[in-house]
């Protein structure tokens, strides 16, 4: 049982608000989730400047990186480096200085925090609620599959601007790990959820968008799950066939949102005029900028 909450912003004038937003949704899900929380900001130019790239990395202990970037956050587990590069030049750079580093979340608009502990502490230590964007996600974790580490929190953030969170567990992922390690595909925890997290990112890499990428997970992955996506074009919802996983959407003309609890959704603004529906089993719902 985890916690999963997500918010696209489609009026900018709300785009000062998500992080507070955020921090009431993942406070409506931390009781589904005490070991660990993550988050995912798109859009937060306090730890992504324009024109900058950044690299989420859960580095060594003692490691300084005060010289990788024109920036550098630490936020618990988390650091984040930003530098005016290229993305792949700067998980280079710092992967390069910290071999032993884990780069959790890249990009030209994504910041992302994980770690472990109580969730509520966690979204002060990462300020959830001082974070500005137009999209959000977040992800509080009731281990299950693997061990409660940084490396096992979600969201799993495997592709530039990409991340997967997921609730439930996948029974055939160890036969698509070494599918995908066969293919080059290296991983950084046992996560069964990484798993998925690194099937969609390679379909994103042949072009597929977002949707194209879920219906080839659903057809090609077994077991019970609800899962949210995003990427720098937008934000994904799945369910499995059986829909064993609770989900729930609420839309309005100024945002669309998705928890795993209706409570969580409640101190959204409109929310009492917003439609409000259960995804169906196995259909892929998408929405882009």
């Amino acid at each position: 049982m985890c916690g999963i909450v997500g918010l696209h912003l489609r009026d900018p004038d709300l785009y000062p608000r998500l992080g507070r937003l955020m921090a009431s949704m993942l406070d409506g899900v931390v009781e589904r989730g005490p070991d660990s929380a993550g988050v995912a900001v798109y859009g937060d130019t306090r730890r992504v400047p324009e024109g900058h790239a950044a690299v989420s990395v859960l580095l060594p202990p003692d490691a300084d990186p005060s010289g990788l970037g024109t920036q550098v956050t630490a936020a618990g587990d988390t650091t984040i480096i930003a530098a005016p590069i290229g993305v792949d030049d700067l998980v280079a750079r710092v992967t390069t200085a910290f071999p032993t580093a884990t780069v959790v979340g890249s990009g030209e608009d994504l910041a992302v925090y994980k770690g472990t502990g109580h969730p509520a502490a966690l979204a002060t230590t990462y300020d959830v609620a001082g974070a500005s964007g137009w999209q959000a996600l977040a992800h509080t974790r009731m281990a299950t599959e693997s061990a409660v580490t940084p490396e096992g929190c979600h969201p799993f953030s495997v592709g530039p601007d990409q991340c997967l969170v997921h609730n439930g567990s996948f029974s055939n992922h160890a036969t698509i790990r070494r599918e995908l390690e066969r293919e080059g595909v290296r991983f950084d925890s046992e996560n069964d959820s990484e798993v998925g997290a690194r099937f969609v990112a390679s379909r994103l890499a042949q072009g597929e968008d977002l949707e194209k990428a879920l219906l080839a997970l659903r057809e090609t992955f077994d077991g019970f799950y609800t899962l949210l996506v995003t990427s720098a074009q937008g934000f994904a919802v799945v369910r499995d066939p059986i829909a064993c996983k609770p989900a729930v959407i609420a839309e309005t003309d100024a945002w669309v949102a998705m928890a795993s609890e209706f409570r969580a959704l409640t101190g959204l603004p409109g929310i009492d005029s917003a439609r409000l529906y259960e995804p169906e089993p196995g259909k892929v719902y998408a929405w882009t900028r």
